[in-house]
């Protein structure tokens, strides 16, 4: 692509073109110099005067400019010109955190804790405000990003239906990560903080990885509040595949909450549609730029087409006759 005051182009060996357009104006002018020349052999000033009808002079050289002039910018046009525009993008995000560890699979929450949380997820992305990024983070015994923030709902929803179960409960891990995803959101341009939240859905036992207490403290320190959703009763239990071993797996409403009540957040344990609106509708807005190349073909259509509209105007004015 190749810049010219301002101005990109998208195909910019076309504008080769031009060089036709020089020579036709070179053409023009030899024409015009001979037919002068032609005139000058005619001795008889005055009767050539008589008997040859008034030219319009140099009007007829503007008629033939501004018909150049049109085709050099339908050659433009044609070299699908290109100029940066703005465009606003909302940069406030949220991260979704779920816990995928084996105490998810515990029925004591209808018709399990994990389609539960999966349910609230799907109903949380549906409500979210188009504009909002979103990002999905899984945890069992580590975290992973399983779909950096985005606008694409789909990739995000498709993740949650594909989410699988795993051993142990790293919740504090899920917060670091979820932390890390939020630093791919491009910075506000002034500098200033990007509205962000974290919420984690889980049942609540961190089993591994790094404390609650230091994760919370790290969203802290960068200002981002993390709600938490208990799923969950105090009687759940879940079999063991290999023993078939019936374990009890309460769930830990208090360390959830204790997470929030340290970041800012909010913590719910039987969530609802409007508590969960709650989440997004309280981090506001920071509307960003980005700067995207805008195709402006048909700007310099339209101009060529007014410059012959032009050019058949003034012929027909000047000389009775379409050029």
């Amino acid at each position: 692509m190749i810049g010219v005051l301002g101005i990109s182009f998208l195909s910019p060996w076309r504008l080769l073109l031009l060089l036709a357009v020089v020579a036709l104006a070179g053409v023009y002018v030899v024409f015009q110099r001979r037919r002068s020349a032609y005139a000058v052999r005619f001795t008889n000033l005055d009767l050539l005067s008589t008997v040859a009808p008034k030219r319009p002079g140099w009007r007829r050289h503007l008629t033939a400019a501004v018909q150049l002039l049109a085709l050099a910018t339908l050659v433009v046009a044609f070299a699908r010109p290109t100029h940066e525009i703005k465009v606003p993008r909302e940069r406030a995000t949220v991260v979704m955190a779920i816990d995928v560890s084996l105490s998810m699979e515990a029925t004591d929450v209808a018709p399990s804790r994990i389609e539960a949380a999966k349910a609230a997820a799907t109903s949380f992305l549906d409500d979210v405000p188009p504009a909002v990024n979103v990002g999905l983070v899984t945890f069992a015994g580590s975290s992973t990003l399983e779909v950096a923030p985005t606008t694409d709902r789909e990739a995000v929803a498709t993740a949650i239906d594909n989410l699988t179960l795993g051993e142990g409960t790293a919740i504090g891990d899920a917060i670091d990560t979820s932390l890390d995803a939020l630093t791919r959101v491009p910075p506000a341009p002034d500098g200033a903080a990007v509205p962000a939240a974290v919420v984690v859905m889980s049942d609540g036992t961190t089993t591994m990885g790094v404390p609650n207490e230091d994760a919370a403290a790290r969203a802290t320190e960068q200002g981002v509040p993390v709600s938490t959703i208990a799923f969950g009763t105090a009687n759940g239990t879940v079999t063991i595949p290999d023993t078939g071993e019936t374990v009890r797996v309460p769930v830990d409403a208090d360390a959830l909450a204790r997470i929030a009540d340290q970041t800012g957040g909010k913590a719910y344990e039987a969530a609802t549609k409007d508590q969960l609106t709650d989440v997004y509708a309280s981090i506001g807005s920071s509307i960003g730029y980005d700067t995207v190349d805008s195709e402006i073909t048909e700007w310099f259509v339209a101009a060529a087409i007014a410059g012959f509209v032009v050019a058949a105007g003034l012929a027909l004015a000047w000389s009775n006759r379409i050029p």
